[in-house]
């Protein structure tokens, strides 16, 4: 069985030749969680099918965990850093209000993992100690959780996020976020 891919290497240059910016980082790491979601959910109804850890399921939940674990996190890291702060400070009532959720979403997102992190990661490890009707019912909520909290950063706070951030701030955040991932490897 081929290995399950959820994130794939970002590339340093875009299409068209430009150098990768924050913003393609950030947008490319929301292609991925929403790939890592519909995983989760394959996972789920493949666990339901078989009832029993497979090579397949540990193959899907091994990329899952890892991707949630890391890259996931690593994302709300950035916009922690480097998208909220400028939409907190905007004066915009309207921004900050939404800024504020996108904030709790995170400590929502992250409660929700840790509750299903251990089942993954079993199941990656090969045993069978999760439980299905808790999976069939946490992971809609998260995943409902994820697909709300990206439709709003991606409809309001990035676009307004683009436009506030100067070129130079960019540089910078593009540089703290190489490292960081550099400093993890």
């Amino acid at each position: 069985m081929p290995a399950t891919v959820i994130a794939a290497p970002v590339q340093s240059t875009t299409p068209r030749g430009r150098p990768i910016q924050p913003f393609d980082v950030l947008d490319a790491c929301h292609q991925q969680m929403v790939t890592a979601l519909q995983k989760l959910q394959d996972l789920v109804s493949h666990l339901q099918e078989t009832r029993g850890v497979d090579a397949q399921a540990q193959e899907m939940a091994r990329a899952i965990f890892h991707f949630f674990m890391d890259t996931a996190r690593q994302h709300h890291i950035d916009e922690e850093k480097h998208v909220f702060p400028a939409m907190l400070r905007s004066g915009d009532d309207d921004l900050i209000r939404h800024t504020l959720r996108l904030q709790q979403d995170h400590g929502w997102i992250e409660e929700d993992w840790l509750e299903l992190a251990p089942q993954i990661e079993s199941i990656a490890a090969g045993y069978n100690w999760y439980n299905i009707d808790q999976l069939t019912l946490a992971v809609p909520v998260f995943v409902q959780l994820y697909q709300d909290h990206l439709a709003l950063e991606e409809s309001l706070i990035y676009p307004e996020a683009k436009a506030r951030i100067a070129e130079w701030d960019l540089q910078g955040i593009g540089r703290e976020m190489a490292q960081r991932r550099r400093d993890r490897i």
